[in-house]
């Protein structure tokens, strides 16, 4: 199974448009925050995948959820903008939610900062922001030799 995983669109719904169109064989889109509305947009648009949303810090007035978790191809999965957790100063609360929750993947966005770890059993990955010419996003594979993540440019 292909997730592709945004986040931090800041209402660029032409490069999240761009990132699902790169990513065809993504049966999932996750969105971490910060593009709520242009996320709605491309649910509508791409009715054939599966989109997962959470609100972000400059997603004002919107009723989804702050943070998420959910198993896919067997894998747990928590994902969150990462404001509630302060990711900009540290991933400790946010690797504690993951650890809490059992997730083998934390998500999460915030911090316009393209990253990807694996620590103890617990994949870590932050997409960056697909807003900008320098827009990145990820790929996450499950298969059944394992996860992969990866980390692309738009």
């Amino acid at each position: 199974m292909r997730i592709l995983v945004v986040s931090d669109t800041h209402r660029d719904a032409f490069a999240l448009r761009e990132a699902i169109l790169k990513q065809p064989t993504a049966e999932v889109v996750i969105h971490l925050g910060d593009g709520a509305e242009e996320a709605q947009e491309m649910k509508e648009n791409f009715p054939e995948k599966m989109f997962l949303m959470v609100r972000g810090n400059c997603d004002w007035g919107v009723k989804i959820p702050i943070d998420g978790d959910i198993t896919l191809a067997g894998k747990h999965i928590f994902y969150t903008h990462g404001y509630t957790y302060n990711v900009k100063y540290g991933l400790y609360e946010a690797i504690s939610a993951a650890r809490g929750r059992k997730a083998n993947i934390l998500l999460f966005g915030h911090t316009h900062y393209a990253m990807t770890d694996y620590q103890d059993g617990l994949y870590i990955m932050n997409p960056g922001s697909l807003h900008g010419s320098q827009g990145s996003y990820g790929i996450i594979d499950i298969t059944d030799a394992g996860i992969v993540t990866n980390l692309l440019k738009i």
